[in-house]
């Protein structure tokens, strides 16, 4: 067992469980700031961890812009004090009275969102008005995911346009998130990059040419967040997620990202052994994102190579030819492939701080409404 993930008592855990490493988590964000270059040009994504307890660790060290994907995820971050709130999804039908509702029970907190359609500016100009609030708007560029947000072209400044004019809105920069740009290679990452940023300032500079303010331009997700750190733009703001708890798809793809630790474990025990060699875990598909392949949804630590056969709600089973070794009971710490929906299957984590279990947290923003 590694002896960063080693806990001395695991008998008031129950499988399958989440494990948080205090230590590792603190380690991260520290790594992060370094790589970003200063707090104020870091914005982690909430989405992976969902948890207040680490919006305060980011809090403590400095950091103090934060963006989101969902309503109670910034309302959590606002309720733990959080001063600069992005939330990076289009608000329709009554999520935009919900946000504007928010705004008003948070007023220390500034909140921004994000919108690529006109009529959806002016719904969301309507909710704020009502309710007396303002909030910050940054177009939303489709920069090749199409997904969500509009061309970096013509169109994109008439909805930024109409941004600037609508009371309640405020015109509040430019989101482009490129999740689709995750070569394994660091100058193929930058090669896209470069591309997809002259883009962006092009659309930046033809914008502020005819008075409208662009004050930030919030981009990519932990792939690129090291290519994008690298650049000198005025008002980059850098926004990975994953790399607060990090996972094995990121850790075993991106050797730019070798500063980053798994931070996040699930403690899975084995409950039989119905033939000689194969093993049953607890860890079903109920407890580990599903994502990724079957087969590859997970890393097993200290179990020796092994062939997975068979993955449902409850069960995780693996042929090896040493399973005389993992008698119903075994405990074995596995590593997720994708932390972050594997967070949302959890009401609780444990935390593990110094080897031992000295808390849990909980996952407050898994829910999809809190109070708002």
């Amino acid at each position: 067992m590694h002896s960063q993930y080693a806990v001395d008592d695991t008998s008031a855990i129950y499988s399958p469980g989440l494990l948080f490493y205090k230590d590792l988590i603190r380690r991260n964000i520290a790594e992060a700031i370094r790589i970003a270059g200063s707090p104020s040009r870091l914005r982690p994504h909430v989405k992976t961890h969902k948890t207040p307890e680490i919006v305060r660790l980011c809090l403590e060290a400095g950091i103090t812009k934060h963006k989101c994907a969902t309503l109670a995820e910034a309302e959590m971050l606002a309720a733990c004090g959080a001063p600069d709130v992005f939330l990076a999804y289009p608000m329709v039908g009554p999520n935009c009275g919900r946000l504007a509702r928010m705004a008003r029970a948070f007023p220390k907190t500034k909140f921004a969102v994000i919108c690529d359609d006109a009529a959806s500016a002016e719904a969301l100009s309507r909710a704020m008005v009502a309710e007396g609030q303002t909030v910050d708007v940054l177009l939303e560029l489709d920069v090749g995911q199409h997904r969500t947000g509009i061309s970096p072209g013509g169109p994109a400044i008439e909805v930024y346009e109409k941004i600037s004019k609508l009371p309640g809105l405020r015109p509040g920069g430019i989101h482009a998130y490129d999740g689709h740009n995750n070569q394994e290679t660091r100058t193929d990452r930058e090669s896209a990059v470069r591309s997809l940023l002259e883009a962006e300032l092009a659309l930046r500079a033809k914008l502020e040419a005819k008075g409208l303010p662009v004050p930030r331009l919030i981009v990519g997700g932990t792939p690129t967040f090291p290519v994008y750190a690298s650049q000198e733009i005025p008002g980059l703001e850098c926004s990975p997620g994953t790399l607060i708890l990090h996972d094995h798809g990121y850790s075993t793809r991106f050797r730019d990202l070798a500063g980053f630790t798994p931070a996040a474990l699930l403690l899975t025990r084995v409950i039989s052994r119905p033939t000689a060699s194969r093993v049953t875990f607890d860890v079903g598909t109920k407890a580990v994102a599903t994502d990724p392949p079957a087969g590859k949804r997970l890393a097993l630590i200290d179990v020796p190579a092994h062939e997975p056969v068979l993955h449902n709600e409850e069960h995780y089973a693996i042929e090896l030819p040493q399973a005389d070794q993992f008698p119903p009971g075994t405990e074995v710490f596995a590593i997720p492939t994708h932390i972050c929906p594997t967070v949302a299957l959890y009401r609780r984590a444990y935390v593990v701080e110094g080897g031992h279990v000295t808390d849990s947290w909980e996952v407050v923003a898994r829910d999809r409404v809190l109070n708002y």
